[in-house]
């Protein structure tokens, strides 16, 4: 293989990367990436619930009580009905 190859292959092979990158949307990823951990961590929310209500019988009646049960951050998430509500979960059903 000449060297006039391997600079013509790089080159190619840059410029393909350069157009794919200069196409992607950084903000669309993030947005989507963060919906997801939202959706996760309200199923994480709504498993501690449920391991609460194991434990104790009774469905807890504010997040304080689940903290024990999950490690992180959860304070934007509230008990409605014994279901977890805030980012990423769904409505509960009335």
């Amino acid at each position: 293989m000449h060297v006039s190859h391997v600079v013509v292959a790089a080159t190619v092979t840059l410029s393909v990367s350069a157009v794919c990158y200069s196409q992607f949307d950084t903000k669309k990823a993030e947005r989507q990436a963060r919906t997801v951990a939202a959706e996760a961590t309200c199923r994480s929310v709504d498993s501690a619930i449920v391991a609460y209500v194991g434990v104790h019988g009774d469905a807890p009646t504010t997040v304080a009580q689940i903290a024990g049960y999950l490690d992180g951050d959860i304070t934007a998430y509230r008990i409605v009905r014994g279901r977890a509500a805030g980012p990423g979960c769904t409505p509960a059903a009335r």
